[in-house]
């Protein structure tokens, strides 16, 4: 399966701007930072959430905690991929009574983040899981909706969104484009 660019949707100045939105929206409705953790979902996840953790920690002037979480035991679809390749999870904080905002590239069927807040809750009963996204396609498949969307993006089945981040992909950018 490759992935045949079409459509041009964000660059660089955009997801600047939706993640600094993005920040003061959680900010806003979490009345503050206090108690506040993110946690990434692998693999850009993890990078938004970085990025949404400084811009935080620059308007609150305290640190937010920064999490990593693997997903790949915890998905649905786990028997039909025998090669699965499990990552690094790293949550160094107890997450027990925090509020958590889980960070993600693209919200689809909902499915990774079901298995996202399951992998969360075997490490502790946080006081309550939030989710962020840069982009929401649609066609969910799970009853899950974002607390807090970057651009929602209606797409056909037909089409993929490419998250380009310069951490992994030397440029931010995100793509809508034709599954081959």
């Amino acid at each position: 399966m490759s992935f045949k660019e079409k459509t041009a949707v964000l660059n660089e100045n955009d997801i600047q701007r939706i993640i600094t939105r993005i920040a003061h929206e959680i900010i806003e409705k979490n009345k503050g930072a206090k108690n506040l953790a993110l946690v990434g979902i692998r693999t850009r996840g993890v990078y938004l959430a970085k990025r949404l953790a400084e811009e935080i920690s620059r308007a609150e002037k305290e640190p937010v905690q920064v999490g990593m979480l693997d997903i790949s035991l915890y998905r649905d679809d786990v028997a039909t991929h025998p090669k699965i390749v499990v990552q690094k999870t790293e949550i160094p904080f107890d997450v027990t009574g925090k509020n958590i905002v889980l960070v993600d590239d693209v919200l689809f069927t909902g499915r990774s983040v079901r298995a996202a807040m399951d992998a969360l809750t075997d490490f502790g009963r946080p006081q309550s899981i939030q989710l962020a996204v840069l982009i929401d396609r649609g066609h969910r498949e799970l009853p899950i909706r974002a607390d807090y969307v970057g651009k929602n993006l209606p797409t056909s089945q037909k089409e993929d969104v490419k998250v380009s981040l310069v951490e992994v992909d030397e440029v931010d950018s995100v793509t809508i484009g034709e599954i081959e």
